[in-house]
């Protein structure tokens, strides 16, 4: 027990305090409670996705023969299409409020630069008709009317000039790719630089200040004038940088160097397994793990469940079309299923074997909570928290959980997770029939048989202890 006690001071005293520092810096902060602002449009998006491709084929064909496909498919590409601007505005916005500020303006002007960085042009769509492997030209419904390979023989019989015009990119327009899951990362720098500069020049004094008749509402415009300004000059510069000596932008640039390395390293079973420790292990010292391990990974697995969801909108969910195993939703309805630790069979042990009145006691108050995937009773009321008894389940199972939940997917014993964003306290089969499924939901019901049977003896163990401490404590009594 002392080496145990020496190794809990040295992660307290030790481990703990720098990650706590980092998580709550005010760029982390800002990110953390800034992404908050993305969560409506996020699960809005994900229904109208379930409604664009309804899993009943007859209902789907119905659908898109009507034309309501391709309408909820717009309102799906307008609401979690846009994750990268929800994140650049929302990002700004609480750090400038949290340095006490008025933050629309930031939240704007992050916006604005955000466009600014990136060519506001996309590739012409003849280029992706064109040719065998390519679409060819289809009609409302989604059938092909006329074929890549067709297209291409009559582009060849123009002119070159006339060729050139037509498959030259569009431009004066903003590529949706870049608002999507793609320019997160992008977004999220842009986002909490923004922020930062905008504050320090508010603090400094740059800005321009009216006589006290003037209504607030207009004066407040004027303020953020100088800050927005220097923003979007130097935004400007940058991207004249980029596209002048680098012929490309600064999106692009951090997608290929940052976002896509990462968004790899995230996806990988590795990444898999260091999340799914990291969350109880923090929890195990009082630290709220899924507060920490959110805020550092959602800025990579949104972006994973969005391409899901742009694969899935398409029809093309599967791993050789790239599709990603670990996402949000891993991590929300996998990960920290009825909570972290995934402590449904702990919950299952106090209704029906525990013999302790504590146990038995905390399991009732428990039970409806961990429906919605809610454990902060068993974590703090049981306790979860350094508990040497309960440790190693609470460790083990999510790791376990991780492991199995990314070979099932890797093998393709169930399909990939289709990009839907259900509500982290959606209950467990609800959760896993959304976002992947049957075969998801049925392997939900496997995760919390696995769970009960990982916990079981530890419980088992822990709740004899608890009973014996009750005998005496009777004994004495009497």
């Amino acid at each position: 027990m002392a080496k145990s006690n020496n190794f809990g001071d040295f992660i307290n005293k030790k481990v703990l305090p720098p990650i706590m520092k980092f998580v709550n810096t005010k760029p982390i902060t800002a990110l953390k409670d800034g992404m908050v602002y993305a969560l409506p449009f996020i699960i809005i998006g994900s229904i109208f996705l379930i409604l664009s491709n309804i899993p009943i084929p007859a209902v789907a064909s119905a659908l898109k023969a009507s034309g309501w496909s391709a309408f909820f498919s717009q309102a799906y590409t307008t609401s979690f299409g846009f994750i990268s601007i929800w994140a650049a505005v929302g990002i700004a916005y609480v750090y400038v409020r949290n340095e006490g500020y008025e933050a629309l303006p930031a939240g704007l002007t992050s916006l604005s630069s955000f466009l600014l960085l990136q060519f506001l042009q996309v590739d012409n769509p003849l280029v992706g008709a064109m040719g065998k492997s390519g679409t060819g030209i289809t009609d409302v419904a989604g059938n092909v009317v006329y074929s890549g390979a067709k297209l291409s023989q009559q582009i060849d019989k123009l002119p070159h000039v006339v060729q050139t015009y037509l498959t030259s990119p569009v431009t004066g327009v903003i590529n949706n790719t870049w608002l999507g899951g793609q320019g997160m990362i992008a977004a999220i720098i842009i986002g909490i630089l923004v922020g930062w500069s905008y504050s320090a020049m508010m603090r400094a004094g740059w800005k321009i200040t009216l006589p006290e008749q003037v209504p607030a509402n207009v004066a407040n415009q004027f303020t953020a004038m100088i800050p927005a300004g220097v923003i979007l000059t130097v935004s400007m510069l940058i991207y004249a940088f980029f596209k002048g000596v680098m012929s490309t932008d600064l999106l692009q640039l951090i997608y290929k160097l940052l976002q896509a390395p990462l968004q790899g390293l995230s996806d990988s079973l590795g990444g898999a397994l260091i999340i799914a420790f990291l969350v109880p292990f923090f929890w195990f010292f009082g630290v709220h793990g899924g507060l920490i391990m959110g805020a550092i990974t959602s800025g990579l697995l949104i972006p994973n469940t969005f391409d899901n969801a742009n694969l899935y909108q398409h029809n093309q969910l599967s791993l050789a079309n790239g599709a990603h195993i670990v996402t949000n939703e891993f991590y929300n309805n996998f990960i920290n299923l009825t909570g972290s630790g995934i402590t449904i069979g702990l919950v299952i042990f106090t209704l029906y074997a525990a013999k302790s009145v504590q146990l038995k006691s905390i399991g009732k108050i428990e039970f409806i909570p961990a429906l919605f995937n809610i454990n902060e009773p068993f974590l703090f009321g049981l306790p979860l928290v350094m508990n040497p008894f309960l440790a190693i389940p609470f460790f083990l199972t999510p790791v376990i959980v991780a492991l199995t939940t990314y070979l099932v997917i890797y093998f393709g014993i169930v399909p990939p997770l289709n990009g839907v964003a259900a509500p982290w306290t959606t209950p467990p089969i609800i959760s896993g029939f959304l976002i992947g499924g049957w075969k998801m939901a049925i392997w939900q019901a496997i995760v919390l048989v696995m769970s009960t049977g990982i916990y079981f003896p530890f419980a088992k163990k822990y709740d004899n202890y608890l009973l014996a401490q009750e005998q005496e404590k009777a004994a004495k009594g009497k």
